[in-house]
């Protein structure tokens, strides 16, 4: 039978009933309800109950959504979505000195963008690192440990390969899939189709059409053109649900969306950020609008984050660049990227905290060796992993600062430590390859291993773009600066 996953009522309060809590809100009465009416748990890591839940209860999950979306959340003056109010609680986010000094707002003109080479490495950096996490996608942390040891391939270094895999190992941990085919080191023929890979690439075509002017309307209207309603998940699913039921944005991003604060938005940051080299706060706006088609608070920060991070990394060398401290750095580092980036979303705030928490845990751990990143990991799962479904902003967001802290912007060390982590692998890979990639400055800086199997080929379901080369992305990019 044909059984839709992450938009049934029935499925989608297990993982409402989490998310209120988060939230602060009461939940005990509502899950209280469900329980006595037969309703399951929501699933560990799936987008239904492995069991099929009873059709009657699916009035009963509708009612019960309305009513926990009608409770306040107490975190709200803390954790706003909307810009206004988070431009008030982040009165000195990171800007070009240059605006500072004689433009005086965000609106102005960014700076020169970076040459062709750096946005290559940026676009293979996003790949390679989505490409590595693929095949362990959904498996457990223990599971990729053991996979990993047993093939001598712990620390982390290279592809997954199923060669010389012990029967056992493979039996109790099975890969991905529907990356299997195409993304263990054996059968790696070019870039295979991903979400993580689609995103930029609506971006890039959103950018084409509407330019910097564009509305979160415009992006609706573009996936429903471009973007297959099978290629999306968890809360772009529901937003693409609820477009079609006549709901609009921001609408589109509360009503029956329990993966509001979930890791998808922070996917579709890296063209906001390529676009607007220097500019952290332009790009943060730019994802902000993007963003709540979708997501709401630590969602959408998500998306803001990484956009003013990857901005920062893409500064060209030489930019004074204004910081929340005043200093004027004048090439990027991990570490002012990662500074500028958290000026951009409430300090306060939830996915602040995680950022933080990521960064100086990697800071504490004494060794910096790919060894003993394996410690943070662990710190960081003992924090997250109980409260907190795999595909959550938040524990992906502590895993991404804290593995781009420990390599030290290293790109091979950032996209296996954000890869070893577990939670979203290829999301994470990817993030982490992006903002490394920049970091390098250069695709001869990205070692033969991870480039050279890809081909210069990119597959996709946004169907222009199906079969591009990532030099010829990288031109484009460079042609659609805000």
């Amino acid at each position: 039978m044909l059984r839709l996953t992450w938009v049934q009522p029935e499925d989608l309060l297990g993982h409402e009933l989490r998310q209120a809590a988060q939230e602060g809100r009461d939940t005990s009465g509502v899950e209280r309800r469900w329980r006595e009416a037969g309703g399951h748990p929501p699933p560990e890591r799936a987008g239904a109950s492995p069991p099929l839940q009873d059709p009657k209860l699916r009035a009963l999950a509708g009612e019960l959504l309305n009513e926990l979306a009608s409770a306040p959340s107490p975190l709200r003056a803390l954790e706003p979505t909307s810009l206004p109010e988070i431009r008030r609680l982040t009165p000195r986010p990171a800007r070009p000195a240059l605006e500072d000094k004689e433009r005086g707002g965000l609106g102005a003109a960014p700076p020169e963008t970076p040459d062709q080479k750096t946005l290559h490495a940026s676009w293979l950096g996003r790949a390679v690192g989505c490409l590595l996490g693929k095949p362990v996608e959904k498996l457990p942390l223990n599971g990729i440990r053991a996979i990993a040891e047993s093939t001598s391939n712990w620390p982390l270094n290279t592809w997954f390969t199923h060669r010389d895999l012990p029967q056992d190992v493979a039996e109790r941990y099975p890969w991905n899939r529907r990356s299997r085919p195409t993304s263990l080191a054996e059968n790696i023929d070019g870039m295979p189709e991903d979400d993580d890979l689609n995103y930029p690439l609506l971006g890039l075509l959103l950018l084409q059409r509407h330019g910097a002017d564009f509305t979160t309307a415009d992006v609706a209207k573009l996936w429903l053109e471009e973007l297959p309603a099978g290629r999306t998940f968890t809360a772009e699913r529901v937003a693409y649900r609820n477009l079609l039921d006549g709901i609009e944005p921001p609408e589109t991003a509360v009503h029956h969306n329990p993966f509001r604060e979930w890791i998808g938005a922070q996917i579709r940051a890296d063209i906001f950020g390529w676009t607007n080299p220097g500019n952290p706060a332009r790009a943060a706006e730019l994802a902000h609008t993007d963003a709540t088609l979708t997501h709401t608070a630590n969602g959408v920060y998500g998306e803001m984050f990484v956009a003013a991070a990857i901005a920062h990394a893409g500064t060209p060398p030489g930019t004074p660049t204004g910081t929340p401290s005043g200093t004027t750095p004048t090439t990027p580092t991990i570490h002012t990227t990662l500074s500028a980036a958290l000026s951009v979303i409430p300090p306060d705030s939830r996915y602040a905290q995680a950022i933080r928490f990521g960064i100086e845990t990697a800071r504490a751990e004494p060794t910096g060796t790919p060894a003993g990143f394996a410690s943070v990991v662990d710190t960081l799962h003992a924090r997250y992993a109980h409260d907190h479904h795999w595909v959550h902003v938040l524990p992906n967001a502590a895993l991404l600062a804290a593995a781009l802290t420990h390599a030290d912007g290293d790109f091979t060390g950032s996209i296996c430590r954000a890869v070893s982590g577990g939670w979203d692998t290829d999301s994470n890979g990817a993030t982490a390859g992006s903002i490394a990639g920049l970091l390098a400055g250069s695709p001869d800086a990205l070692d033969d291993r991870w480039t050279a199997p890809l081909k210069n080929r990119l597959a996709t379901s946004v169907a222009d773009f199906d079969g591009i080369g990532f030099d010829e992305l990288a031109r484009l990019t460079l042609e659609a600066r805000t």
